[in-house]
């Protein structure tokens, strides 16, 4: 198994306390009802960011986006920031923990009275997990590269499920990787609805040619803040970067390639569709905005 979100064993996530609604449980007796709505049908949002060297890096981002994606939703949050963001620490706290941790939070609608997608029959408030694990990025990932292969699953339209939606429903993307995995590559590359590549199944994609740094328009991926930061690195230390419609001829002739996300940071993409992509290991500019992002994130660790 290779991908992204590989990472080093750790015994010490078998006794990790788990927060649910501000309660702390053991790993093992963490458990949330049958009749929950993100269970039932997928009604939730959720994040991921990172605990580093004592801070939690991008936390404002990363809030900002739980907030809009449960207002765009139609669920209230019954807390305020400075709320949740004590009840992060608490578990943390609890876990005693300190640095490379990955921490996913989880806030669903609440709990059914009866199986039912009708967010009228919720009958209580939004249920809010957050497991906090010791998780190191697997070097060997970074050093050899990932494979892709272009998924026929489109990316949605913004019209039924706008793909800038941090939300539980990832079917989608779980088909897209299931057929990459068929075709014996490690992710999937996802086309949007015109044909132009998107996205992959769960980070953003990124392509080099010519010295210049290609990703799509933004209108069909996910809004990804590791994908943010890197299109802002580029232009901030003079490296021509597009946002722009291309497809899969100029990805395949790209002379580097990788994708981004808040726990790999950016990983080299060295084949896709089963094409060598430029010299089919981490290519210069790549190493180059994966250092630039790396100090962006020392710089928030020392502010």
């Amino acid at each position: 198994m290779k991908g992204t979100h590989n990472s080093l064993p750790d015994k010490r996530n078998e006794d990790i306390i788990i927060s649910i609604n501000g309660e702390l449980y053991p790993r093992m007796e963490a458990k949330i009802s049958v009749f929950d709505s993100g269970y039932l049908v997928g009604d939730g949002v959720w994040e991921a960011f990172r605990l580093h060297k004592g801070t939690l890096v991008f936390l404002d981002k990363h809030l900002y986006r739980l907030w809009q994606g449960a207002k765009a939703i139609g669920m209230k949050l019954p807390f305020n920031r400075e709320e949740l963001e004590k009840m992060i620490w608490s578990t943390l706290e609890a876990n005693q923990m300190n640095d490379q941790v990955h921490v996913r939070l989880m806030v669903t609608r609440g709990i059914k009275k009866t199986p039912s997608q009708d967010p009228r029959l919720t009958i209580s408030g939004p249920n809010v997990v957050i497991i906090p694990e010791y998780k190191v990025a697997d070097a060997s990932v970074r050093d050899q590269g990932i494979s892709l292969f272009t998924s026929t699953i489109r990316r949605g339209a913004p019209d039924y499920l706008d793909p800038k939606l941090n939300c539980h429903s990832k079917l989608h993307e779980v088909q897209a990787l299931i057929q990459a995995l068929e075709a014996g590559a490690d992710e999937a590359l996802m086309l949007d609805v015109h044909g132009f590549v998107a996205t992959c199944n769960a980070t953003n994609f990124f392509m080099v040619k010519n010295e210049e740094v290609w990703t799509s328009t933004g209108q069909y991926c996910m809004n990804g803040i590791t994908r943010g930061h890197v299109i802002d690195l580029c232009h901030e230390n003079g490296i021509i970067c597009h946002e722009k419609n291309f497809s899969l001829v100029d990805a395949y002739d790209a002379d580097e390639s990788f994708v981004t996300g808040t726990f790999g940071g950016l990983t080299p993409v060295v084949k896709i569709d089963g094409r060598i992509i430029g010299s089919g290991k981490q290519g210069d500019m790549t190493k180059a905005i994966r250092i630039l992002y790396e100090r962006l994130i020392e710089d928030q660790v020392s502010q």
